[in-house]
Order: C-alpha cells, then sequence, then structure tokens
C-alpha cells in the first residue's frame, strides 16, 4: 500500500510539471528555480509521511515551535 502511495504521489508531481512546464517558459529563471525548488520540497516531504507516518509533519514542527511564544503571550 506505501508503494501505490509513493507511485500516486509522484504520477501527480510530474503531472504538475507538465501542466505547468508551457506556462513557465515565459517566466524568468528565478522563478523556475523556485517552482522546482517547493514542488520538490513538497514532494519529499509528502513521501516521507507517506512511507514514514509516525515521522511529525509540519504542523507538528511549527507547533512545537510557537508553543513556547503563546505561552508568553499570555
Amino acid at each position: 500500500m506505501k508503494w501505490g502511495s509513493f507511485i500516486v504521489v509522484t504520477l501527480v508531481v510530474l503531472f504538475i510539471i507538465l501542466f505547468e512546464k508551457p506556462r513557465m517558459a515565459r517566466y524568468p529563471a528565478k522563478d523556475k528555480l523556485a517552482f522546482a525548488v517547493l514542488l520538490a520540497f513538497g514532494w519529499g516531504i509528502t513521501l516521507l509521511l507517506v512511507l514514514y507516518p509516525e515521522v511529525p509533519g509540519p504542523t507538528d514542527v511549527v507547533e512545537a515551535i510557537y508553543r513556547p511564544l503563546g505561552r508568553l503571550l499570555r
């Protein structure tokens, strides 16, 4: 089941790339690089959470960082 999810996520990322490639042709190289980096980062996080569900997700990390700040503001 995990490998099925891995394949589906990868196919979705490939579909996004194929869909956006013609539209990205007119954008500067910095925008293309930002798109590629953000897409790769999202793909990596998604695969990490699919293959290892016990790993804390991004929201858990943000909550752990800002929880002490919330206590200070009370």
